[in-house]
């Protein structure tokens, strides 16, 4: 009966898919933390790659956005226990899921999840890099919605959401039948 309520026909492709995010997540934190010392090259400012995308170091205490900082022992176990939460909750849902585009999408979110969840396990906070400087954009919404630093774990978060978003909008939903035919 728990096999019902964890695996289901998509799971190993959602599986698979938050592996990969995982290491790749992990991969390039591991990397830019310990061989390319980011901490060290950022010290005087953020290094400039490409035209508009910089690199920083920015330790995260919180979720997405930095939302609810955490800097007490209790609080980042409060966020550790919540993630382990949402885990078991996309891993359920994922067990349900009737869609190729659902499995990759929770893999996506699940991965994410996971990954910034072993960066509060090592590090107590989450570690971001990546800043998209869009400020010559002058649009209101846009100039400020997308002004943060984020990882590779908060870029499938957001492109899973968005997969689910699509799907719940326009993906393969039964339509209703006529009425007047019941």
């Amino acid at each position: 009966m728990v096999r019902h309520w964890l695996w289901g026909t998509y799971s190993p492709f959602g599986f698979v898919v938050a592996a990969l995010v995982i290491l790749a997540d992990q991969g390039s934190k591991l990397w830019l933390l310990h061989v390319y010392d980011i901490a060290g090259r950022t010290k005087n400012g953020p290094v400039e790659p490409f035209p508009y995308f910089q690199l920083h170091m920015v330790w995260n205490p919180g979720v997405s956005l930095g939302l609810m900082p955490q800097d007490t022992t209790m609080g980042r176990i409060g966020l550790l226990l919540f993630s382990l939460v949402v885990s078991v909750a996309l891993v359920i849902w994922l067990a349900r899921g009737t869609s190729t585009l659902t499995a990759l999408s929770l893999g996506l979110i699940l991965g994410g999840a996971i990954g910034n969840a072993i960066d509060r396990a090592s590090y107590g906070r989450v570690a971001d890099f990546f800043y998209i400087d869009i400020r010559w954009i002058d649009i209101w919404p846009i100039k400020y919605m997308f002004d943060y630093v984020f990882n590779v774990a908060d870029v499938a978060i957001v492109v899973g959401v968005i997969g689910l978003l699509y799907e719940s909008l326009f993906g393969g939903h039964k339509k209703a039948g006529n009425p007047s035919k019941m």
